[in-house]
């Protein structure tokens, strides 16, 4: 480990990679070097992703990080490797490291950027998840590294645009430095989780994310509703504006490879729809466009005629296909509306949920990690006035618990399930 000195209060940072900085991997010749490397090293595999989210449309990996005792750090640019508008397939790179054990930190954001180049792993350990098991208050990489291994990381650069190219050397030095100490931070983890007796409940949980690790994403209903800005706005018509606005930032985005932000901001959305509540306005105009600051910047006002075309089609929408106020929720409701339509489920939740944090606590364990708010929103919803545990643990089953989670809740949920007699 190379570091450098700081302040006597604080832990020394880890600043330049034991080996140096490496070469990025962005040859045939290259990659193939870097693939027998790994498969001739030993131990776990190391890994970690750069994205350029906040710059780019998509949220693919641009750089690739890993690392196994006995082979150094690798680079990885998978973009060298794609072909037209088709990801890099790395599936038999995949292949060779099927054996061996990945560790990623927070791997459900890694995840799906990796499963775009077909490079996931058959085992899995996620630094952390281990420690929001562990109950730690600070789950961060650079949280668990200054406990766990008396060094801090830097972490400027962790927003910065991986697009970029060539990448500047301070960015793969910060890059390499991911990944050089996270075998001894599952070394840690393990034994607190050993120590705990939460090894079995890491290991179920990793399996999980293992095994739905290529699951596409669930599309969101109405995904422009998440406009910033939007609950300010009171009427259907300024609901259209937005909706056809946001589809059209969106297909510029798209067409761009450009985050929809850096194209205009939600901000700007909401307060273009806005004029239509607090002027009354039937239609927006070319004047009413250009009043807000967000669609005169280099990229949107090149668009100009696209955004008046939005805010024509949003005027000329029929009233009957004018968007609604609030939508119909994407599968059960919230628990705090239940109590009008559902009392005995109202009533039900607000016995179980608080058992639920209790236990948890009990455990030192996050009550999100204990059970899923969705699973337990699911179960409770409209649910019968009794049933027993055989039935919430086959229902929790269907849902995706897993097996040390239903084995702690199902007993608590079943002895709340039922009203008290009086």
């Amino acid at each position: 480990m190379t570091a450098t000195d700081a302040p006597e209060e604080g832990y020394p940072i880890l600043a330049v990679p034991a080996d140096g900085i490496p070469d990025v991997v962005d040859t045939p010749e290259g990659l193939a070097a870097t693939r027998a490397a790994l498969l001739a090293g030993t131990g776990p595999l190391a890994l970690d992703t750069e994205r350029a989210q906040g710059y780019r449309y998509t949220a693919k990996a641009y750089l690739i990080q890993a690392r196994r005792s006995g082979s150094g750090t690798h680079l990885i640019d998978p973009t060298a490797f794609e072909e037209g508008p088709d990801r890099a397939d790395f599936a038999d790179f995949a292949r060779e490291l099927a054996d061996v054990e990945w560790i990623l930190h927070a791997a459900s954001q890694d995840l799906p950027c990796l499963a775009e180049v077909h490079f996931l792993p058959d085992h899995l350990f996620d630094t952390e998840l281990a420690a929001r098991l562990l109950g730690l208050p600070k789950v961060s990489l650079g949280a668990l590294m200054e406990q766990a291994c008396g060094v801090t990381l830097l972490k400027e650069h962790s927003a910065a645009d991986w697009s970029r190219r060539p990448v500047p050397q301070e960015w793969l030095a910060y890059a390499a430095l991911d990944v050089e100490r996270l075998t001894d931070l599952r070394e840690w983890l393990i034994m607190q989780l050993e120590e705990t007796g939460k090894l079995d409940w890491a290991h179920q949980e990793f399996a999980y994310l293992t095994e739905h690790a290529a699951d596409p994403p669930h599309p969101r209903k109405d995904p422009w509703r998440r406009t910033t800005g939007l609950h300010t706005l009171h009427t259907p018509m300024a609901l259209a504006v937005v909706r056809e606005l946001w589809q059209t930032r969106e297909q510029l985005a798209e067409s761009e490879d450009r985050a929809p932000g850096r194209v205009v901001p939600d901000r700007a959305i909401t307060e273009l729809a806005a004029k239509v509540d607090a002027e009354r306005k039937p239609a927006l105009t070319r004047g009413d466009l250009r009043s807000v600051r967000g669609f005169s910047n280099r990229v949107a006002a090149r668009y100009e005629a696209r955004w008046l075309a939005a805010l024509e089609r949003a005027a000329a929408t029929p009233r009957s296909e004018l968007p609604p106020r609030n939508s119909a929720p994407d599968g059960p409701p919230m628990p705090r509306s239940w109590e009008r339509r559902w009392p005995a489920s109202f009533a039900r939740f607000n016995r179980v949920r608080p058992a639920l944090v209790e236990r948890a606590g009990e455990l030192s364990v996050p009550v999100e990690n204990l059970l899923s708010p969705d699973h337990l929103r699911r179960l409770l919803w409209d649910s019968p006035d009794t049933t027993d545990e055989a039935e919430i643990d086959r229902r929790l089953t269907e849902l995706g618990s897993r097996a040390w989670q239903r084995e702690i809740v199902v007993p608590v949920i079943a002895r709340l399930w039922d009203a008290p007699a009086y």
